[in-house]
């Protein structure tokens, strides 16, 4: 067994190769990044610099491996960033799934997320795997459209050739995050720049545990299956209140109804352009923020023995991490 995972220095990739290393012989690891990265050669694992949008680099580290975990992507709520988006999600994994059949790969466990299937405008609804596409939403957000043809793209490539497994998690929250893609909510909510709270509700779940159960995914997943790994449902007003009880941090919120929070963030990025300057909270997320994205993890549970650990304790480490790293002083300090 030969083994490559791309997008690997990621929040979710960093803890997936460290487990990697305990279930497999380094020699056995190989990964693709834009940039050398010293964490993985200190584990013994070969790291090759390339990018997944570049043929060279994606057949050269493809070369004698027989198992692929896909995780490359590009995070971003900005319109302006779509393209990248596109590039990233869809074209890179064409190309790697292309040379994946020349290579003779055997089977790819893909990372996408579950807002390509598990967002609804109505609390009750609890969409699962086999839920039709909600793409009258989707379609308005190119983060979530761009996985939803990354996963279609990939389909139609492996075909019965290559055996694909596709696991879904929720927004990743916990330790780690280095580039503050998923977790930047809560540092907005710990530097005060939350002020009004959004009507729906989001599923967010540790990163720790979607890495732990994406090798499970490869060995137990069945082929053409998509695994959503959701931790909690939770209101944005549950969220917050939990995040505010964790970290201490108490700040005046307010909760808005109906699409009201959509223009007030509006009215407030063009207020900060108009003075140069970028407004902390994208207009983009507060209307994500309006939808529910609720969904059971069932399937996962049943068939891959996912558990996600309790809420508290990911809301906690997260708040620790940022203060740690972003904000420059302990986790409960005065």
């Amino acid at each position: 067994m030969k083994i490559l995972v791309t997008g690997a220095p990621g929040f979710l990739g960093s803890p997936l190769v460290e487990g990697l290393c305990q279930r497999h012989e380094s020699k056995q690891l190989r990964v693709l990044a834009v940039a050398p990265a010293p964490e993985f050669s200190s584990l013994g694992v070969e790291v090759q610099v390339g990018s997944i949008l570049t043929p060279a680099d994606v057949a050269r580290a493809l070369e004698g491996v027989t198992h692929v975990y896909h995780l490359a992507g590009f995070v971003s709520r900005k319109p302006a960033d779509g393209h990248r988006m596109f590039q990233v999600h869809v074209q890179g994994t064409r190309l790697l799934c292309e040379a994946a059949l020349q290579a003779g790969v055997g089977r790819i466990l893909m990372v996408s997320t579950s807002g390509t299937i598990a967002i609804s405008k109505r609390p009750d609804e609890m969409p699962d795997e086999d839920s039709p596409t909600p793409l009258e939403l989707i379609s308005r957000w190119p983060y979530y459209s761009s996985k939803l043809y990354q996963e279609q793209t990939a389909r139609r490539i492996c075909g019965e050739h290559i055996e694909l497994v596709t696991v879904n998690p929720s927004l990743l929250l916990g330790p780690g995050d280095v580039r503050l893609g998923s977790t930047r909510d809560v540092l907005s909510f710990l530097a005060g720049d939350v002020k009004l709270v959004p009507s729906g509700g989001i599923n967010f779940v540790d990163a720790r545990d979607v890495a732990a159960t994406i090798p499970v995914a490869m060995d137990k997943g069945r082929p053409g299956e998509r695994y959503l790994l959701g931790g909690h449902n939770m209101t944005f007003a549950e969220y917050f209140d939990r995040i505010e009880r964790a970290s201490k941090e108490y700040h005046l919120r307010l909760k808005a109804r109906g699409r009201w929070s959509v223009l007030a963030a509006q009215v407030q990025a063009a207020l900060f352009k108009a003075v140069g300057r970028t407004s902390p909270i994208e207009p983009a997320s507060v209307d994500m923020a309006t939808y529910f994205w609720y969904f059971d993890s069932a399937k996962a549970r049943s068939e891959l023995g996912f558990s996600p650990r309790e809420a508290g304790e990911t809301i906690f480490d997260t708040i620790r991490y940022i203060r740690e790293n972003a904000l420059g002083k302990g986790a409960f300090g005065k």
